[in-house]
């Protein structure tokens, strides 16, 4: 029986559908990205690939029907993921490093170089503090029903935005240098005008700096074009706002469970 979710509108639009239009074959020595336009994980990687001038063939998936030749890349079924020499990856974070890793010859490196380790897991420590307190406060609140659950939530989605801040050392996270914590909290930088609407949040809340820092990210030309129009958002988060949605993170925020 299928689920609400898999109803949504199945191409990109906007500034993103350039950017499809613009890597719709294969290209040698290129990844094949398997994405879902709406996706905010998605968007991590997409912004990656984006920003690095990786060459990639993108491959419009709906994580929602569980296509079996898609499971057979990931048996998840969920995006993204990507398929690089006959072999498939996924997790946003797991295929970023890979990125890295894989393309280390192309421009805009998202970490400190190989010389600076304590830079390159400061990086990685803070990437994970947005998985853990950032990304399902977010949810919590964005899901939250009660007022009383709405206030919680927003308290402890603005607590959580304040500690990442404190640790921004310029324009981006580490200083003159986009990288890795801006792309992990891009896309839900770029969602927040959804709380703000619904759910009481406010971003001068968190502070002048966490204002800056946000606008800095916001502005990047590989973040403005992944987006597609924002009427295509309403329909997937309106299931959210009534708690109706039935993503792994909606349903595991909705149980208390860490999300996958």
């Amino acid at each position: 029986m299928p689920v609400p979710d898999e109803h949504i509108h199945p191409v990109a639009t906007g500034p993103a559908s350039a950017v499809v239009k613009a890597h719709s074959e294969p290209v040698d020595g290129g990844v094949t990205f398997y994405s879902g336009w709406f996706c905010p994980f998605v968007a991590r990687v997409w912004i990656t690939l984006e920003e690095r001038k990786i060459p990639y063939h993108y491959v419009e998936i709906n994580p929602y029907k569980k296509e079996p030749e898609f499971l057979k890349l990931n048996p998840k079924g969920l995006v993204p993921a990507l398929e690089h020499h006959g072999k498939a990856l996924y997790e946003s974070l797991v295929l970023i490093d890979y990125l890295e890793d894989a393309f280390p010859d192309h421009p805009n490196s998202l970490l400190p170089p190989l010389s600076d380790p304590y830079g390159r897991a400061f990086a990685r420590l803070w990437t994970d503090f947005i998985s853990k307190s950032v990304i399902p406060t977010f949810f919590r609140l964005v899901q939250a029903q009660e007022d009383s659950a709405r206030d919680t939530a927003r308290g402890d989605f603005v607590k959580a935005l304040k500690q990442l801040t404190e640790k921004r050392t310029g324009p981006f996270f580490l200083g003159e240098k986009f990288g890795l914590v801006d792309v992990a909290i891009a896309p839900w930088l770029e969602r927040l005008y959804i709380l703000e609407a619904h759910r009481g949040f406010k971003e001068e809340d968190v502070g002048q700096d966490f204002v800056e820092w946000k606008k800095a990210i916001t502005s990047k030309e590989s973040v403005k074009n992944v987006l597609s129009d924002r009427e295509h958002y309403e329909e997937i988060y309106g299931r959210y706002l009534r708690d109706e949605a039935q993503s792994e993170a909606a349903k595991a925020t909705r149980s208390g469970k860490v999300i996958p």
